[in-house]
C-alpha cells in the first residue's frame, strides 16, 4: 500500500510531498496522525507541533543515518517532557529521503511546521489532518482497499515490525507505549503469532512432545 501510494504521488509538488513525508514517518516512525498533521491550520501551535528545527538527520554508532523527531507535546507525556521518534533508512519507502525532499521541495525556516506544504504565492501551510486523509484515501479508494484512519499508519508499522520478529519490548518502547496495551490492537496477528507461539516442542524429545 505504501508503495502504491508512492507511486501515485508526485514527490515535486508540495502537498504530496508532504503527504509522502507524513505517511513514512507516521508508519515506521509507530506515530499518531495527531502528531505529524493539525486539525487546522489556525491551530498550529510551535510549543505543540513539530517544528523544522526539531528535526535532525544524524549517523549512529555504526555510522549509519537515522532522524530523530522531537515532539514538543505528547497527550501521555507529562507538561514539558519532550518524547523522541527514531527513524531509519527504508530502501525505496524511506522516511530520511521523504524529509529532505521535503526539505528540497518546501524549504522552511526553523520555526516553521515540519510537515508543511507551500501554496502557489509561496505561503506555508501545516498539514491539515483531514485534507491528508483525503488526498491518502483517494489512492486507496482506487485501489479498493478502503479507508485508511489516523491510527492506521501507526498500527500497520507496529504490525510490520513484529511481522519481522522484531521484539515486542523494542515495538513497544520505540512506539512509546507506556505499556503492552498496544498489542490489544495489533491487526493481522496470524501473520505473527507464528514467529512468538509456534514450534516451541522442536528439539525435544518425542515421548515428551508427543
Amino acid at each position: 500500500m505504501l508503495r502504491t501510494l508512492k507511486q501515485s504521488l508526485d514527490a515535486s509538488f508540495p502537498f504530496d510531498a508532504c503527504i509522502w513525508a507524513i505517511s513514512t514517518c507516521a508508519f515506521w516512525g509507530m506515530m499518531r496522525f495527531g502528531e505529524v498533521t493539525v486539525k487546522s491550520q489556525r491551530e498550529f501551535d510551535g510549543r505543540k507541533h513539530l517544528k523544522q528545527k526539531d528535526a535532525v538527520i544524524e549517523e549512529d554508532l555504526y555510522g549509519k543515518l537515522y532522524a530523530k523527531l522531537d515532539l514538543p507535546s505528547v497527550k501521555t507525556a507529562k507538561p514539558g517532557e519532550t518524547q523522541s521518534v527514531f527513524v531509519t533508512v527504508e530502501d525505496d519507502l524511506c522516511p530520511i529521503e521523504a524529509l529532505r525532499n521535503l526539505n528540497r521541495v518546501v524549504p522552511a525556516q526553523a520555526e516553521d511546521p515540519l510537515f508543511s506544504w507551500r501554496d502557489h504565492k509561496g505561503r506555508i501551510h501545516p498539514m491539515v489532518k483531514d485534507k491528508a486523509l483525503h488526498r491518502i484515501n483517494s489512492i486507496f479508494s482506487r485501489n479498493k482497499w478502503g479507508s485508511a484512519f489516523g491510527h492506521s499508519f501507526r498500527i500497520g508499522g507496529a504490525s510490520f515490525y513484529l511481522s519481522q520478529g522484531v521484539e515486542p519490548e523494542v515495538v513497544r518502547l520505540a512506539g512509546r507505549w507506556k505499556s503492552l496495551a498496544y498489542e490489544a490492537y495489533i491487526r493481522s496477528f496470524e501473520q505473527v503469532v507464528s514467529r512468538h507461539m509456534g514450534n516451541l516442542t522442536q528439539g525435544l524429545p518425542p515421548s515428551i512432545s508427543s
